[in-house]
């Protein structure tokens, strides 16, 4: 849910409440407030920042998708996996299409060739 309220601003940079407002998916039928809430607790947690501007808020992502996306990934892998990462990625790769798993392999050896370079510097 709090990534409905991330979304926009990783997007479109900077907004204030009822810009955000406007851009959560209209499924979840938040009411106005519910977003403030939100994003007040967002604030408090260090996931936003915000400028006042007169009786405003202009509230933007204190970290960029990757980075949240890189914590969150690494937060439940430690939860369900105990943090090993073949098990995750095996349950993972069960589940994806062929096409998925060719695109994975492709990213995986682009990674593994870049590793390689940068320990190449060392």
């Amino acid at each position: 849910m709090e990534w409905d309220i991330l979304k926009p601003l990783w997007e479109r940079g900077p907004m204030a409440a009822r810009d955000v407002y406007q851009h959560v998916p209209r499924e979840r039928q938040w009411a106005y407030k519910t977003v403030k809430t939100m994003l007040a607790r967002l604030v408090k947690k260090g996931a936003l920042t915000y400028d006042q501007i007169g009786n405003s808020y202009l509230y933007r992502a204190a970290y960029t998708r990757d980075e949240m996306t890189r914590a969150a990934t690494g937060s439940f892998v430690q939860r369900v996996f105990d943090g090993a990462m073949q098990p995750f990625l095996a349950h993972f790769a069960e589940h994806v299409s062929e096409d998925e798993l060719k695109a994975l392999r492709t990213e995986l050896a682009r990674m593994n060739r870049q590793k390689r370079r940068r320990g190449k510097t060392r």
